[in-house]
């Protein structure tokens, strides 16, 4: 009878054995401990979560810090209006004051997207194109008012993302002439 109870108690034992024999073979293959691996994804998993979250609430603030600072550009152009110096300083601030808070909370590996936008009129080829150039005078204007070269990049939208639809009247074409400043991650 004993004899019998140890021959069950060894065959139910046995399987755990051998399944952590396997999981030590596992971890030699792959080149390390398994739990770290998976602490490891699991800590840059939270991560991305808490950069979404931060990347809303600082997303927001530049939204409305773009838009009290738009500068205008000539139509058909990626010439700025006069008067845009004081507004593209200020927004250069803003950004500037941004990338230090995101620093003193240990933030790192974000970049600030200027994205330009046009009016629906025109072929759309063209207005993505001259929506970059656009993007890429802001980002010179920013730059020559203090913000990081390495910080900061251009994007052509064009006529995608309009923020008035439909645009048929020249009010409306004008809000959608426009360039927007976002964080990313």
């Amino acid at each position: 009878m004993k004899q019998r109870l140890l021959l069950i108690l060894l065959l139910a034992i046995s399987p755990t054995f051998v399944f952590a024999g396997m999981l030590d073979e596992i971890n030699k293959a792959g080149g390390g401990d398994l739990a770290a691996k998976a602490a490891e994804k699991s800590k840059e998993a939270a991560k991305a979560e808490g950069n979404k979250k931060i990347a809303v609430q600082v997303n927001k603030k530049l939204l409305s810090e773009g838009r009290k600072n738009q500068c205008s550009f000539k139509s058909g152009s990626d010439e700025l209006e006069p008067g845009c110096g004081a507004k593209s300083k200020k927004l250069a601030q803003t950004v500037i004051d941004v990338k230090k808070s995101l620093q003193a909370q240990g933030q790192s590996g974000f970049k600030f997207i200027v994205s330009g936008h046009t009016d629906s009129t025109g072929d759309a080829g063209k207005n993505k194109e001259l929506s970059m150039k656009r993007a890429q005078v802001m980002v010179k204007e920013l730059v020559s008012k203090g913000v990081d070269q390495a910080d900061i990049e251009a994007e052509g939208i064009g006529s995608e993302k309009m923020l008035v639809k439909p645009d048929d009247t020249p009010a409306k074409q004008a809000k959608n002439r426009r360039y927007e400043i976002q964080v990313r991650f």
